[in-house]
């Protein structure tokens, strides 16, 4: 047979086709199973500095003068052997002297003193959580708590200064200090030709020669919404375009402590600020509790987000626990929070919550007790989750409770120790994997029993990259996403860990991160990026879905699937959402059929792609992997074109 050299270009580009023939059919006659509303959210902890120098937005370190530069490690507020205050410094060692006790402060909650005998002119100073930051025209508004010993009328003038003391962006005056204890509020205005910095200082001068104790000062740039104890804007902006539908708190870790001492203990957070006494977070730092239950529920409330309440359950990180017969205590610790949360102003302590300035209740309909008990070798999880679980639907039947260890683990630890009648909600699951470990789990919860427990997937990442993800995490966690949305159904909801990392050096307690941030600044990275695709873009019925000739990868010495999709509609807009993820390093041409339904011929695909699996975002390059959204053309059967490493999301 002759062939022309077109004949024989057409006949090649057929070949290609048909070598590439992978099809995907949606079956929208067949989207009868309902997405769960609560399906994507958030979860953080106190970890790699996420609420102290991160999202609470108050910017001075040790601001109760809580931490000795000799303390222990996890006890830095040691009484003995002081080395005088950690983070406050003095600027001229010759004018000043600085003495550190841990009685006498302003009540019982700020019991340090940092004892200051200073020459006119003598200044201290705080560089905050690795710098202060400054920026045009921002306005700040602090406290200082403080008194004058010998004689009245002593003053003090509060700056912001560049660290080599050649600028001075903002000052302003306190006076009038006595030998009591004053709370002294003031602010802070930086004028408008400023370069944005955060090699910047609070500094303290005194005005008169004299000694000065100090007790707490605090200072807070704006905040999200204008709280005035609130959380830092470009974050809460970031976590508001996820899209959450619930925020999971106090988090992970942070609900146990390391010790019973140093457990999220919520009847300590609420209040005045200035009444909380703070703890030991399990990551290393001190936590103020400045950011406590009423401001992690007004966090979840700013987000659009409703709360999953983790209550502490008897259990430590230290593996210290209190057995069922003993936790009677706990027990009503957590009937008062649910009641915070949602009782009324009849209620002890809902009347507290509306003192404490939020007048109607949150809405609540999930409540987890404790965190990761499955931990807990002793096995005394089985009769502490069902004192708990037996109590809370006593008084609240109306809530779903999440067992933090697998249902088979807490039946078996029944049986050892004599506990009947376990029920069971719904179940947290935990997963940190490898890219491959995701792809290789992407379609896990296919397989479950629709007749047991609701599954809660309360952490989860492909650790890869640091401090936060590169483009090959963001792959394996889009691809372990579209299997949560298959199985929406079955899933209550999900949420990634941790969130936050402060990624200035010695911020980062653990790597593989979803936000990252200096005092200054803040970036997504690419699973970041992820995240906000998949939440922005989900209906509230799974379709179901047919393939066929899909491609292979090698991955790891492993033969993998290529593509990894999933499907929603939603019933009241008319929306269809496909997202596919092509975890290879080749171009795919899928060719998508839409039955039992119709759909519009203009659509957009929305595409976060890279040229290398290892591409990230940084502090410095926070934009060079972002999602870029363009026309494509839909209708009954339609081609798309997945770019290698890609995560596609195409709205119909």
């Amino acid at each position: 047979m002759k062939t022309t050299k077109t004949a024989l270009t057409t006949l090649m580009f057929m070949a290609a086709l048909g070598a590439n023939a992978q099809q995907l059919t949606l079956q929208l006659d067949k989207a009868q199973k309902a997405v769960s509303p609560t399906l994507y959210g958030i979860m953080t902890e106190e970890i790699n500095f996420s609420y102290e120098g991160g999202l609470y937005a108050q910017i001075l370190r040790d601001p109760s003068f809580r931490e000795d530069a000799n303390g222990q490690r996890r006890n830095p507020w040691t009484p003995w052997h002081s080395g005088g205050p950690k983070y406050w410094l003095a600027t001229d060692t010759l004018a000043s002297q600085l003495t550190l006790t841990q009685k006498g402060g302003y009540n019982r909650a700020n019991p340090a003193v940092l004892k200051w005998k200073a020459k006119a002119g003598a200044s201290i100073a705080n560089g905050g959580f690795w710098g202060v930051p400054v920026r045009a025209k921002e306005h700040y508004k602090g406290y200082v708590i403080a008194k004058a010993e010998k004689g009245s009328g002593a003053s003090l003038t509060l700056s912001l200064v560049s660290n080599d003391g050649k600028t001075v962006f903002a000052s302003t005056k306190i006076d009038g200090l006595g030998e009591n204890w004053q709370k002294k509020s003031f602010e802070l205005t930086v004028p408008e030709k400023v370069k944005a910095t955060k090699d910047a200082r609070f500094v303290i001068t005194a005005d008169n020669e004299g000694t000065y104790d100090l007790s707490k000062t605090v200072l807070f740039p704006e905040t999200f919404n204008n709280r005035p104890n609130g959380l830092r804007k470009d974050l809460m902006e970031m976590m508001c375009q996820m899209k959450p539908k619930f925020l999971r708190f106090p988090g992970g870790n942070y609900v146990e402590g390391n010790d019973f001492r140093n457990r999220f203990d919520w009847k300590r957070t609420i209040g005045d600020p200035d009444e909380r006494p703070g703890h030991m977070s399990p990551w290393g730092y001190r936590s103020t509790d400045g950011l406590g239950l009423l401001e992690f529920l007004e966090w979840a409330e700013d987000c659009g987000a409703e709360p999953i309440l983790a209550v502490f359950a008897g259990y430590t990180l230290s593996g210290d626990h209190l057995t069922a017969d003993y936790i009677d205590g706990f027990v009503q610790d957590a009937l008062d929070e649910i009641e915070y949360v949602t009782g009324g102003p009849e209620t002890k302590w809902g009347a507290q919550r509306v003192r404490d300035g939020h007048p109607e209740p949150f809405p609540l309909h999930y409540v987890e007790i404790g965190n990761e008990d499955f931990f807990d070798e002793s096995g005394s999880y089985a009769g502490r989750y069902k004192k708990f679980y037996e109590a809370i639907k006593a008084k609240y039947p109306q809530l779903q409770l999440i067992s933090t260890a697998d249902q088979k683990m807490v039946e078996r630890w029944a049986q050892e120790t004599g506990v009947t009648g376990l029920k069971f909600d719904v179940i947290d699951e935990h997963y940190y994997r490898s890219t491959g470990d995701m792809y290789a789990a992407a379609n896990q919860y296919d397989k479950y029993d629709r007749k047991g427990p609701k599954i809660f997937c309360g952490e989860w990442a492909a650790r890869e990259g640091k401090p936060t993800t590169n483009m090959n995490a963001a792959l394996g966690d889009a691809a372990w996403m579209t299997g949560m949305e298959r199985n929406a159904d079955l899933l209550i909801g999900h949420c990634y860990a941790p969130l936050f990392v402060n990624v200035s050096k010695g911020g980062m307690q653990w790597e593989s991160d979803l936000i990252g941030y200096d005092a200054l600044n803040a970036y997504g990275s690419p699973s970041y990026y992820a995240q906000c695709m998949f939440a922005q873009n989900v209906g509230n019925r799974i379709v179901p879905m047919t393939d066929k000739d899909m491609p292979t990868m090698e991955y790891e010495g492993k033969k993998l699937p290529q593509l990894y999709y999933s499907a929603t509609t939603d019933t009241q807009s008319g929306h269809t959402y496909l997202k596919v993820v092509n975890g290879g390093k080749t171009a795919q041409t899928l060719t998508v059929t839409v039955s039992g339904g119709k759909v519009a011929g203009k659509g957009t695909i929305t595409t976060l792609k890279a040229a290398k699996p290892e591409d990230t975002n940084s502090i410095d390059n926070p934009k060079h992997v972002v999602p870029v959204t363009a026309k494509q053309k839909t209708g009954k059967t339609f081609k798309v074109v997945l770019a290698p490493l890609s995560v596609n999301v195409i709205k119909m």
